[in-house]
């Protein structure tokens, strides 16, 4: 599983430019979502700390512990390979790198950093290269804020994944519906569904790798469903419940999130009501994801809509935010993130009504942004009456 070598040479190159202009000698990268953006090496974050060299002459090199030495070289890291044996070791992994770069002549460099280094590490980095200047930058993020089409077509397969296991959760609880014994608890159904995403990527790649998670599920109903980032439960499923999946799945680390609301049984009045405003702000928000449009307008518009039905006070987020090598990323779907939207950026679609004591609503789908609209990489049913679970 890999993207092709023209992609990590076109970053560097991008990022190589941008450290010209900004007068740096070098860029230090330390977030492994970066990491794997740049020289496509995903890795497991432990307190052994990875750091990636990109010097403004086109130099690079990756420096990792030991152990992970071969997992490096087997993904084909775009950047040759530097070990330091452990953690915290006798010689700190701060004082390998600073080796490293004196051997280049860069004791004394400008160094331009990505601004997830720690208070912590960045204390350790400058006590290792005292001599060194530093400086934040947003080169990287900013590179990621518009996706190349070789991984948008990891989005779109990613979003397969995504709305196969929408198909097999509610299988599952059809099934336990059918067998006329009790329903499945929230937690059980979140085993489920996970464990359907991630066979499904093992059986389609080879090599498999990821930064955080293969396939994710957060499963709430009834009264549950109210609490938008509470974990599933022990508690059953109950017919007369509305139920949200919120899932999400992983190709080569490129993300995308499949959420749907289900209702078990005859949906009540107030059911029909709060699922159709969150459909139509839903539906709202993501056609307004637009080339030119500020992320802040495009969220007022969508949460507009639940306003304006008289709904205001069971807002408890924004609309959405971007998707890339990390499930959350920027630009921001928010009142306070001006960001024009551009062509290739990859986007959740997510407005939700959460009403205490009763239950919430939300559907999300992950969006393209494209020259002539906004496209849906997922594309499971939406509708009330396709989400009715007969009971």
């Amino acid at each position: 599983m890999h993207l092709p070598d023209s992609f990590y040479l076109g970053a560097l190159d991008r990022v190589v430019e941008r450290l010209g202009a900004g007068g740096h000698d070098g860029l230090l990268v330390t977030h492994p979502a970066d990491v794997a953006y740049l020289v496509g090496f995903c890795y497991a974050v432990t307190e052994r700390p990875v750091y990636l060299w990109i010097g403004a002459d086109h130099d690079r090199f990756l420096l990792v512990p030991e152990l992970d030495r071969e997992y490096a070289e087997q993904q084909r890291s775009h950047a040759p390979v530097q070990t330091y044996f452990e953690y915290p070791g006798v010689t700190s992994p701060e004082e390998h790198l600073a080796a490293l770069l004196r051997r280049r002549g860069l004791g004394s460099a400008r160094i331009a950093y990505t601004s997830s280094v720690s208070v912590g590490t960045f204390a350790k980095l400058r006590a290792a290269l005292p001599d060194a200047t530093w400086a934040t930058s947003d080169v990287v993020a900013g590179l990621r804020l518009t996706k190349a089409p070789e991984e948008i077509e990891l989005h779109r397969q990613a979003a397969d994944i995504c709305d196969s296991m929408l198909a097999a959760g509610r299988a599952y609880i059809e099934e336990a519906l059918a067998a006329g014994g009790e329903l499945p608890r929230e937690g059980e159904i979140a085993r489920h569904v996970i464990g359907h995403g991630t066979d499904l990527v093992y059986q389609r790649y080879d090599r498999v790798v990821f930064t955080t998670k293969l396939a994710g599920g957060l499963v709430y109903a009834g009264p549950n469903a109210a609490n938008p980032h509470g974990l599933p439960s022990s508690r059953r499923v109950q017919r007369g419940d509305t139920l949200i999946l919120s899932l999400g799945a992983a190709v080569l680390s490129r993300f995308v999130e499949s959420e749907r609301t289900f209702v078990i049984g005859e949906p009540s009045a107030d059911q029909r009501r709060y699922f159709e405003v969150a459909r139509t702000a839903q539906n709202v928000g993501t056609e307004a994801m637009r080339v030119g449009r500020a992320c802040a307008d495009v969220n007022a518009e969508c949460l507009g809509v639940i306003r304006d039905a008289g709904l205001g006070e069971y807002l408890r987020h924004r609309q959405g935010h971007g998707i890339g090598v990390q499930n959350h990323e920027a630009p921001w779907v928010e009142d306070g993130d001006p960001t024009p939207l551009a062509p290739g950026m990859v986007l959740s679609s997510e407005p939700g009504v959460y009403v205490p004591g009763h239950g919430g609503y939300r559907i999300s789908d992950t969006v393209v942004v494209t020259d002539d609209g906004p496209e849906r990489l997922t594309t499971y049913p939406r509708t009330l009456e396709e989400n009715v679970i007969a009971a």
